[in-house]
């Protein structure tokens, strides 16, 4: 099952739950992997988070009633959530659960784990990683997600910036020496051409 992924700037007088949901979940019936899809909130506030996350997903895949994070990336993690007329229980564990993961409960249909892709990552890497994370032959952890992804942003950065350090230097950029025709060199006196003397 796909939601439908809105890629809207935030705006800064709009509160996270008016704006679009970032969410790409894994098409129905693949076979279990480590993450069901992927969870791209526009802040680390869970109280203003969660009601937008889990309205779409009741619907899908029954109420949820519980959330656990790892409170490494969460500045406060709140005991409740209000949804929707319902109230979600969220907890935390910080050794037992991946720091970049959230997992949902449903009392009647089973438990989801999302990776959460930071609020702060930019655009590209963020479609990477939702595209990676509902791939059926995935088999990286949340965090191992992440690092991928970090290591693509860096060599793509680092591949940027070699191709314009070539532009730089053959254009004459620094470290290139002026080019004059070989007729016009001055040749030191007493000194043959080949650099003999």
């Amino acid at each position: 099952m796909t939601a439908t992924i809105q890629y809207t700037s935030a705006v800064e007088d709009r509160t996270p739950s008016s704006l679009p949901l970032r969410l790409m979940l894994a098409p129905a019936g693949t076979s279990p992997a480590l993450v069901d899809g992927a969870w791209w909130p526009h802040s680390r506030d869970l109280t203003a988070e969660l009601p937008s996350l889990t309205a779409v997903l009741d619907p899908l895949w029954g109420r949820i009633t519980r959330v656990t994070v790892n409170p490494t990336f969460w500045p406060v993690v709140p005991r409740k959530v209000r949804v929707a007329g319902h109230l979600v229980h969220v907890g935390w564990f910080k050794a037992e659960q991946d720091p970049h993961k959230l997992l949902l409960l449903s009392y009647t249909t089973g438990r989801w784990d999302l990776l959460v892709i930071p609020p702060e990552t930019g655009q590209a890497t963020a479609a990477r990683l939702m595209t990676a994370a509902t791939d059926p032959l995935r088999v990286l952890t949340a965090s191992g997600l992440i690092r991928e992804a970090e290591f693509f942003r860096i060599a793509a950065e680092a591949d940027w910036d070699s191709t314009r350090e070539l532009v730089w230097d053959a254009e004459g950029g620094q470290g290139a020496s002026p080019r004059m025709p070989a007729a016009r060199r001055a040749v030191p006196e007493g000194t043959a051409p080949g650099g003999g003397a």
